[in-house]
């Protein structure tokens, strides 16, 4: 739902209505209607209204989610709220993201990267780690901002680029940054989908997804199954899995899970054995819920 609360003041502050906007700039009157239902409008009539209002067209309007998680983190990234749920997530998620991945900051360091913007020079923590701690809480900032978006290989492949742009890896010509793999890889020793299947693969999984009338939380740990032994990226498919995640339980109101690093033992002997045992991940997948629930009890969000 769209709330144009902000039009409406704006609109006061010139003694207009939203109905008299049908004179002047010459909105139609089922646009009209729309603005009263709090329904979207195209963007070439909302610029056409912030014209004539003198503003910019973001001031105008706002999102506002059925989602009690994702309105209140939404609420708080907007309003860069220090100290609450949106701040935790930050901090919480990309820690323990990045730490499973090899990285060497603390949670310490990656808190105080994310509220100072600084890390201790001394420390002697590789560039890329500083980097795609950096990178990482954009790509939770991205994935509230799409949250109620269909899940795309575009919207995946804008992950990727968030996470890895100006890395290492990134020099790389064939490392492809916020596109498919182009060389082959594994995953604990097992094969993972070859290059040339990557793209047909990820379509055949988003179709049987985003089929689905109702997602539950299995829905969701089960596409994050499939889509890590896909293994569509040359680097970076466990984060960009994991935020996949978050962003699809937002999207169906279902309590996003944070997987601990201490828990990366059983996550990683989940995604091994889900074709022959679901229970290991989707067991591990529902106590990172539990770790979410008491984010939600120490800021009170029911």
């Amino acid at each position: 739902m769209i709330s144009y609360e902000q039009l409406e003041k704006r609109l006061k502050e010139k003694g207009l209505t939203k109905s008299s906007l049908t004179q002047n700039p010459g909105v139609s009157s089922r646009t009209i209607a729309k603005l009263a239902k709090g329904e979207k409008i195209s963007r070439l009539t909302l610029q056409k209204i912030a014209d004539f209002l003198i503003c910019d067209p973001a001031d105008l309007y706002r999102v506002v989610s059925a989602n009690p998680i994702l309105q209140r983190l939404r609420e708080e990234k907007d309003a860069k709220l220090s100290g609450g749920l949106y701040h935790e997530l930050q901090v919480r998620m990309t820690y323990n993201s990045n730490h499973m991945e090899g990285s060497r900051l603390t949670e310490e360091q990656t808190r105080m990267i994310f509220e100072t913007n600084t890390l201790d020079a001394g420390d002697g923590v590789p560039v890329d780690d500083i980097l795609e701690t950096v990178h990482h809480f954009r790509a939770v900032d991205y994935v509230i901002d799409v949250a109620e978006e269909v899940l795309t290989e575009e919207t995946i492949k804008k992950l990727h680029y968030i996470l890895k742009h100006d890395t290492q890896d990134a020099s790389l010509a064939w490392f492809a940054i916020g596109e498919y793999k182009k060389r082959p890889n594994v995953v604990g020793g097992k094969r993972t989908a070859a290059p040339g299947e990557v793209a047909e693969k990820m379509q055949q999984l988003l179709a049987r997804y985003n089929g689905k009338p109702k997602v539950t939380v299995n829905d969701i740990i089960g596409f994050h199954a499939e889509f890590e032994q896909i293994h569509p990226f040359q680097d970076g498919n466990g984060r960009v899995g994991r935020l996949i995640a978050l962003k699809e339980c937002l999207r169906h109101n279902v309590i996003p899970f944070i997987i601990e690093d201490s828990k990366k033992s059983f996550y990683y002997k989940g995604l091994a054995n889900w074709n022959r045992e679901k229970g290991w991940l989707t067991d591990t997948c529902l106590d990172g819920q539990d770790t979410f629930k008491r984010l939600l009890a120490m800021f009170e969000v029911e």
